[in-house]
C-alpha cells in the first residue's frame, strides 16, 4: 500500500540515498541589508505602541490609539535545503556576532543575540533590522492571538485544574513576570521514498490441555484456545510527502515543553514584518538548520515506520530495515508566540508557558504530598475491603 511523503536530504544511518541533483538555485535569502527604521511611537500622544494580539494593528500603551500595520505584497517562502547548504553549510550560528539593537524611542543601543526586546532605559522597542551574513531571517511569524489578559485567564484555569496540587495554589490567579516572547522554529518539507524489509505475523489458535485444581483437593482437566503467531517475510515500497515538520530552533526553553505546546496553527502564519514583534521579545535561533534537520528526519522516520507496518498488513508486523530516499527538501524559519509566566509558591519559582496561538498551557506545578499520601491510603483501604468482601463470598460458597 502506498502512502503519501518528510526532512531534508542527508545520508541516513539506515541506508538512505542522497536525492538526485537539482538545477542551480537562486541565492537563498541572506536578508543582510538593513531595513527601514521601524516607527513605534504613537502619532497622537508620543507613547510607545506595540502589536495588538489578534489584529493587524499596533496599539498605544497610553491613549489606546491604533496604527495599522501596512500590508506587504509578500508570501512566506520556503528555501531549497541543498542550495542553502551549498552557500551557508559551514556557518554555525554560535559563531555569529550579536545584534546591535537601537531603541526606537530614546536611541540607546544594546548588543544581544535576541532579535527583539525592550529597552532597559525607557521601555522602548528594540528590534533587529539587519541580519548577519549566513543567518537565516524569519520568513514568517504566527502573531500573538491571545493577549495578556487571556494568558492570565488560561493560567488561572490551568492552576485550578491541577490534581494533587496544594489547596492554596488555587488562590494563585495571576502571574508575576508574564512576558510575551516569540520562539523560533524550523519547518521542513521532503518527499520520501522507502524500500523496506520485515515480517508479517498472522494469528492462529491451538487447543491446549491443562490440569488445574478442582476446588475439592484434587485436579481436573481443562482445555483452552491459545493464540500463536506465524511469521512470513515481507518487503515493499511506501512513499510519503512531509509538509511542515516543526522543530524548535531554540535551546533556551525546555524542548519537551515546547513540543507539548503544539500543534501550532501554521495556517495563521503571515509573512515576517518587524511590526509584529513590537512590544515583545524574540529569540534568535541557536539550533543550526543541519541539527534541526536531523531531528525532523527522526520524526519522519517514525511516521515512515508506521506506514511500512500498515503496508505489511496482517495481525502483527516487524520492520527490520528501511532504505529511505529524501528529495525536494525545503525549509523555513517561523516565529511562534508564547506567554512565559512565572509564579511564586512556597518560596519557589515555577514556570508556565501559554501558547499565544492556541491557548494551550504547559508548565511546572507543586504537589501536595499530604493529598497524594491520603489518596494512596484510601486506595489501599478500598483494595483491602474488596479482597475481604470477595474472600468472604467464596468462603460462604
Amino acid at each position: 500500500m502506498t502512502q503519501p511523503p518528510m526532512p531534508p536530504p542527508m545520508p541516513s544511518d539506515d541506508g538512505a540515498r542522497p536525492p538526485p541533483p537539482v538545477p542551480p538555485p537562486a541565492p537563498v535569502g541572506d536578508h543582510d541589508a538593513p531595513a527601514e527604521p521601524l516607527h513605534t511611537v504613537c502619532p497622537t500622544c508620543g507613547s510607545q505602541v506595540g502589536y495588538a494580539p489578534g489584529t493587524t494593528s499596533l496599539r498605544c500603551q497610553s491613549c489606546g490609539g491604533t496604527v495599522d500595520i501596512e500590508a506587504v505584497d509578500a508570501t512566506i517562502e520556503e528555501h531549497d535545503y541543498d542550495a542553502w547548504q551549498a552557500r551557508h553549510g559551514t556557518v554555525e550560528v554560535a559563531s555569529l556576532a550579536e545584534h546591535v539593537l537601537q531603541c526606537q524611542n530614546c536611541g540607546a543601543t544594546t548588543e544581544t543575540k535576541d532579535i527583539a526586546g525592550t529597552c532597559q532605559f525607557c521601555s522602548g522597542t528594540l528590534i533587529a533590522l539587519g541580519h548577519p551574513e549566513g543567518l537565516m531571517r524569519p520568513e514568517g511569524v504566527v502573531p500573538f492571538g491571545v493577549d495578556k489578559r487571556g494568558a492570565q485567564d488560561a493560567f488561572g484555569k490551568w492552576v485550578t485544574s491541577r490534581w494533587f496540587a496544594p489547596t492554596a495554589l488555587k488562590k494563585v490567579n495571576s502571574t508575576e513576570g508574564l512576558a510575551g516572547t516569540y520562539v523560533p522554529h524550523w519547518t521542513y518539507d521532503a518527499q520520501t521514498e522507502t524500500d523496506y524489509r520485515g515480517q508479517r505475523g498472522e494469528y492462529y489458535y491451538v487447543t491446549v490441555t491443562d490440569r488445574v485444581p478442582d476446588g475439592n483437593g484434587g485436579t481436573k482437566t481443562v482445555t483452552r484456545q491459545e493464540r500463536r503467531t506465524r511469521w512470513y517475510p515481507a518487503r515493499g515500497h511506501v512513499a510519503r510527502f512531509f509538509d511542515d515538520v516543526v522543530v524548535p530552533a531554540s535551546t533556551r526553553l525546555d524542548d519537551d515543553r515546547l513540543e507539548k505546546m503544539g500543534p501550532w496553527q501554521l495556517a495563521d502564519a503571515v509573512p515576517y514584518q518587524p511590526e509584529y514583534l513590537a512590544g515583545y521579545a524574540a529569540l534568535r535561533y541557536d539550533v543550526d538548520p543541519d541539527d534541526g534537520s536531523a531531528v525532523a528526519r527522526d520524526k519522519m522516520r517514525d511516521v515512515i515506520r508506521t506506514d511500512c507496518k500498515r503496508d505489511i498488513g496482517g495481525d502483527e508486523q516487524r520492520v527490520s530495515s528501511m532504505d529511505i530516499t529524501y528529495s525536494q527538501a525545503m525549509f523555513k524559519l517561523l516565529l511562534m508566540p508564547l506567554w512565559i509566566a512565572t509564579y511564586l509558591y512556597g518560596g519557589k519559582t515555577f514556570q508556565v508557558m501559554v501558547n499565544a496561538n492556541t491557548g494551550e498551557v504547559v508548565g511546572e506545578r507543586p504537589y501536595s504530598w499530604l493529598k497524594i499520601t491520603a489518596a494512596v491510603v484510601v486506595g489501599l483501604a478500598v483494595a483491602i475491603l474488596l479482597i475481604w468482601v470477595f474472600g468472604s463470598g467464596e468462603s460462604s460458597g
